[in-house]
C-alpha cells in the first residue's frame, strides 16, 4: 500500500497503525460488521442446504413450496415444522445454521415461559415474544451500522458541499448561510420526529430521510472555516489570476486541506448516528414494530427486569460497538494531526 501513497498518506497510514487501540478496534469492526452482512447464513429458520430425492435445494436463497418434499400445501415450506423435517429426512437430510433462528423467530418449543433465560437452545436466551436474542442481535447490529453508514456518508456530502461554498464565496453568501444554519440547528429534532411519527409509519428510509435534514449541519463549521483559510492562499490567488474556474479552484485546490478534518469527524458523526436511531427506537419512534434493532431490545430490558439477560446483551453491544468507533476515530485523528510524529506521538 505504501508504493501507491504520496509520502503524507504514507505517514498518516502509519501514525494511524501506531495508534494499536485504534488499528486493532478497526480490525475488529471490520470482522464483527462483515459477519453482520452474512446474517442470514448464520441466523435463519431456513437450512441452508437440502438435499432430497436426489435434487440439492438451497431454501436460505430461495423459497420452496411444501409440495416439492411431499407436503400437502403449495405455500413456502417450515423447515422447522416436525412434519416437514421427516419428509425431507426420510428421503435426504438438511443443514442448518449455526443459530437455526430468524430475527422474528418464535421458539415454541422453549420449556420456559418467555423471555426465557439462556440455555443451549438459546444462547442469550429469548425476549419477550419468545424471539432468540443473539439473532435479533446480529440483524439490528447490520441494521444499526448501515444507517450510520448511510446517514454519516449522506450528511457528509451536503456538509462538505454547504461549507465549502460558503468559506469560499464569503461575504453575503457566508452571512446568509450562518444565519440559516443557526435557525435550523436550533429546532427540536426529537420533537419534530416525534410529531411525524404520529402521521407516517416510521421506516428505514423514512428515517433516514427525516435524520439527514437535520444532521448535515455537523460538518458545515470546520469545512468553512478551512475554506475561508485556504481561499487566501497564494496558489489559489494564482489559480484565479490564470483564469482557472472557481469549481476547480474548489475541487482540486481547496477541498484536499478540508478532506483532514472531513475524515477526522467521520466516526465521530457514525457514533451520533447510531446512537440516535438507538434512542429513537428505546422511545418507540424508530423502525418499525418487529424490527431488530437495539434501542427495542434495550426497552425490552427495561420492561422486563426480572430478565437481566436482556438489558446486559443489549448494553454491552452498544457499548463494545461504540468503543470500538470512538477508538478508530481516536487513531484517525492522530493520524491527520500534524503535529504528530511517528517519533513522538504524546500520550
Amino acid at each position: 500500500m505504501g508504493a501507491r501513497l504520496n509520502p503524507i498518506n504514507q505517514r498518516r497510514w502509519a501514525q494511524f497503525q501506531a495508534n494499536r487501540r485504534g488499528w486493532w478496534s478497526l480490525w475488529v469492526f471490520l470482522v464483527l460488521f462483515t459477519l453482520s452482512l452474512c446474517a442470514e447464513f448464520i441466523a435463519n429458520d431456513r437450512p441452508l442446504l437440502v438435499h432430497y430425492d436426489g435434487d440439492w435445494y438451497v431454501p436460505v436463497l430461495v423459497s420452496y413450496p411444501e409440495t416439492t418434499f411431499g407436503g400437502d400445501f403449495p405455500t413456502e415450506a417450515d423447515y422447522r415444522d416436525p412434519f416437514v423435517a421427516e419428509l425431507i429426512q426420510a428421503k435426504g437430510w438438511m443443514i442448518w445454521p449455526l443459530i437455526p433462528y430468524h430475527y422474528d423467530t418464535i421458539n415454541y418449543a422453549s420449556e420456559a415461559a418467555a423471555p426465557a433465560p439462556p440455555s443451549a437452545a438459546n444462547w442469550l436466551g429469548t425476549d419477550d415474544q419468545g424471539r432468540d436474542v443473539v439473532a435479533r442481535l446480529i440483524y439490528g447490529f447490520r441494521i444499526s451500522v448501515l444507517f450510520g453508514l448511510a446517514l454519516t456518508i449522506a450528511s457528509s456530502l451536503i456538509g462538505v458541499a454547504v461549507g465549502a461554498v460558503q468559506g469560499y464565496f464569503g461575504g453575503r453568501v457566508d452571512l446568509l448561510g450562518q444565519r440559516f444554519i443557526e435557525i435550523w440547528g436550533g429546532l427540536p429534532v426529537l420533537y419534530l420526529l416525534i410529531i411525524m411519527a404520529g402521521f407516517v409509519q416510521p421506516g428505514f428510509w423514512w428515517l433516514l430521510g427525516i435524520m439527514l435534514l437535520f444532521s448535515w449541519t455537523q460538518l458545515v463549521g470546520v469545512v468553512r472555516a478551512e475554506f475561508l483559510r485556504v481561499r487566501n492562499f497564494d496558489y489559489v490567488r494564482a489559480a484565479k489570476a490564470l483564469g482557472v474556474s472557481d469549481g476547480v479552484i474548489m475541487v482540486r485546490h481547496a477541498l484536499p486541506n478540508a478532506m483532514v478534518a472531513t475524515v477526522t469527524f467521520m466516526p465521530f458523526i457514525l457514533t451520533g448516528s447510531i446512537t440516535t436511531l438507538t434512542s429513537l427506537d428505546f422511545l418507540g419512534f424508530g423502525l418499525p414494530p418487529g424490527s431488530p434493532s437495539l434501542g427495542e431490545l434495550l426497552a425490552q430490558g427495561k420492561a422486563n427486569l426480572q430478565a437481566p439477560w436482556l438489558g446486559l446483551t443489549a448494553f454491552f453491544s452498544l457499548a463494545i460497538m461504540l468503543s470500538l468507533l470512538v477508538f478508530i476515530g481516536e487513531a484517525a485523528r492522530d493520524a491527520f494531526d500534524p503535529r504528530k510524529t511517528l517519533g513522538g506521538r504524546g500520550g
